[in-house]
């Protein structure tokens, strides 16, 4: 078996147990490793709350966006519904992330001709959807005085992850929370949560659940994420809008379904409701895509944009690949929820 797909069904088969009520017993031995982790984050938030390390602010006011449990809340398309939200009410925002895999640590911008192994893929995706400035690095305070430094005219931060990066000071936070909640409740290795779970909603905090509904004790805000188009790799590539169509016209077509996804079985849901029919092969998240993972006499195969970043239309040969875009719908009521935590845009 390749190396990536025994990893994605590794991280599927950690996925399934961390959401057991209680710790299976093959987990048992992640006990003493989940208690040291939970006591360094602790011991490093109080750090923080003491004043013995300080949290530097950004050039700009900042929204952060993450999780506190591990892979594929939802945060990414909340970044990129947020940038278009915050640019439809007058301001200019620019967007700072880790870059996930990517072969560097230090500072550097995002731009159309960066390769995601460079950047990682989901900044560039971030880049590439919304046009947005974006710079990455491991340091996100850095980053963001790049990002500041090249673009001037920005109003706004919004970071893509950073929730446990408590060095960046920040003006609001938005957790995302899918279907899954907090799973069994214990911090990492033994159940998914990054940092033990407050008992208390944390302040300037806004908490979405991007499934539709709650699945933590926290108030919060309902989201929807949809299929809204697919898209030739070239066109979408080239953003000609043209040539997007429904995921309709894909029925009754024998189609690959391929994601790098930390929860690809979403994805696939999504086709299948879709009236797709589809065969699946997922992969691990942010999978490299190098080699193809398909066979080149593959006919037809559709992945997410996260995969898409990966994927020139030069590499995939006869393959005939859709990129299938997945939008996120923000609450009615995001904007009032928002809107205390900001300043007003300038003209």
């Amino acid at each position: 078996m390749p190396i990536g797909r025994a990893r994605a069904g590794l991280e599927r088969w950690l996925v399934r147990q961390w959401q057991a009520s209680r710790p299976p017993v093959a987990l048992w031995p992640a006990r003493p490793l989940a208690w040291v982790w939970s006591i360094a984050v602790t011991a490093r938030r109080a750090l923080y709350r003491a004043g013995l390390l300080k949290a530097r602010p950004a050039p700009r006011p900042t929204v952060v966006v993450g999780n506190l449990v591990a892979g594929g809340a939802g945060k990414t398309p909340i970044v990129m519904a947020l940038v278009e939200h915050l640019r439809a009410a007058g301001h200019r925002p620019g967007v700072i992330a880790r870059g996930h895999g990517r072969s560097s640590t230090g500072a550097c911008l995002v731009s159309r001709l960066s390769a995601a192994r460079d950047v990682g893929d989901e900044p560039l995706l971030v880049h590439l959807r919304t046009g947005a400035p974006v710079a990455v690095g491991r340091d996100r305070v850095a980053a963001a005085l790049a990002l500041c430094s090249a673009h001037p005219e920005l109003t706004v931060i919004v970071s893509d992850d950073g929730l446990q990066h408590l060095r960046l000071a920040r003006d609001v936070q938005i957790i995302a929370f899918d279907d899954r909640g907090v799973g069994n409740g214990h911090v990492l290795p033994l159940g998914p949560l990054r940092e033990p779970m407050p008992r208390e909603l944390p302040p300037r905090t806004i908490v979405v659940y991007t499934r539709g509904s709650a699945s933590t004790p926290w108030p919060g805000l309902p989201g929807i994420r949809r299929l809204s188009a697919v898209w030739p790799l070239a066109d979408w590539w080239t953003g000609n809008a043209t040539q997007a169509v429904t995921a309709h016209a894909l029925r009754n077509r024998p189609l690959l379904a391929v994601a790098g996804l930390a929860r690809p079985e979403g994805f696939f849901a999504m086709l299948r409701e879709a009236g797709l029919t589809i065969r699946e092969l997922p992969l691990a998240d942010h999978a490299a895509f190098d080699p193809l993972p398909w066979s080149s006499d593959e006919r037809e195969v559709v992945v997410t944009e996260k995969d898409a970043v990966k994927l020139a239309p030069e590499r995939v040969g006869t393959t005939r690949v859709w990129v299938a875009r997945l939008d996120f719908d923000l609450p009615s009521d995001f904007d009032a929820a928002l809107a205390p935590w900001l300043p007003r845009p300038t003209p």
